[in-house]
């Protein structure tokens, strides 16, 4: 049993990254930390400019909103308990909030998901289909799609929590991660798992192979569309609408590939650590950058928020 661990086995601890050396977490510790202030800041400021500026009240801004609370939701179900567990007292966790976290960070997760291939339909109908798209992408679907996300992300992670923490929990709890993950959790059950590990293994192709399909779909036909059109000032513009989502896709889709891929081998702390890094920390920091850096309507409108604001406090 782990120091600090209570034998009734109802605490679990987070190593974090305490095998390290402590230069080299400190160095982690400003990482996590800088990183979680841009993306704070960064997801909150589309929210705002999307919100109260009137030329971003069209779908794609609509589901990019969406897709900023969702990196909200991520980075904060496990970035601030990481930043706790860098300092001894804060590395113990129930498990109810094992749960919690896990659960949260699950419900992000499949709901990017969903959404991001919301979001190709949403290009898909713009490039291919410009004439049907505002009669089809209204604000009643907008909302219809983005509940479908949402319930389809609630009900894969409560599957995902019920198989996972049914599990007995007995020798070792320590969990050698900065969360509460699937490998660290399977790995401490005492018990054959292979059941599970299958259940999860096929809730997983669904919540990624299956949107992933639909996205490579949408973007044949859109990049079919694209080449077909006569004027090269008319196929930039129609790159420049898809590129920044593209670009998103293939962050976020390659990260989860792996991480399904890995599901079934062995469980790597350190492996699994810094894979984790990709997806809870630089994912939700950089996709606002991604969208507001190459999108000239997003700049104008955050540039334009930061005036108002300053006029304001003045």
């Amino acid at each position: 049993m782990g120091r600090g661990i209570p034998s009734n086995g109802t605490m679990f601890l987070l190593l974090g990254f305490s095998d390290l050396s402590l230069a080299a977490q400190a160095s982690l510790f400003m990482f996590f930390l800088l990183s979680y202030l841009l993306s704070m800041v960064g997801n909150s400021l589309i929210i705002l400019a999307v919100t109260l500026s009137p030329q971003l009240h069209s779908p794609m801004y609509f589901f990019l909103k969406v897709l900023s609370f969702i990196e909200l939701l991520s980075i904060n179900s496990t970035v601030p308990k990481a930043l706790h567990g860098f300092f001894w007292v804060g590395r113990t966790i129930s498990l109810m909030g094992c749960a919690t976290q896990f659960f949260a960070f699950i419900l992000a997760a499949a709901c990017e998901c969903i959404l991001l291939t919301v979001m190709a339909f949403d290009r898909y109908m713009a490039i291919c289909h410009p004439l049907r798209y505002p009669s089809v992408m209204t604000v009643k679907v907008c909302y219809g799609l983005t509940m479908l996300a949402c319930i389809f992300a609630i009900v894969n992670a409560i599957i995902h929590c019920s198989l996972l923490f049914s599990l007995p929990y007995c020798g070792s709890h320590l969990i050698a991660h900065f969360f509460c993950d699937v490998p660290p959790i399977i790995s401490l059950s005492c018990v054959n798992t292979l059941s599970i590990e299958v259940y999860l293994f096929i809730l997983s192709t669904t919540a990624t192979v299956l949107p992933t399909i639909l996205i490579v779909c949408s973007y044949f036909r859109i990049l079919t569309s694209i080449f077909l059109l006569h004027s090269a000032e008319s196929r930039h513009k129609a790159f420049s609408t898809c590129g920044s989502h593209l670009f998103s896709v293939i962050i976020f889709y390659g990260t989860a590939m792996f991480v399904h891929l890995r599901l079934g081998n062995p469980f790597s702390s350190y492996k699994d650590r810094m894979l984790a890094l990709s997806y809870c920390v630089i994912i939700p920091t950089i996709n606002p950058l991604i969208y507001s850096l190459k999108n000239n309507d997003m700049k104008k409108a955050i540039v334009k928020l930061n005036i108002n604001i300053f006029i304001f406090q003045e």
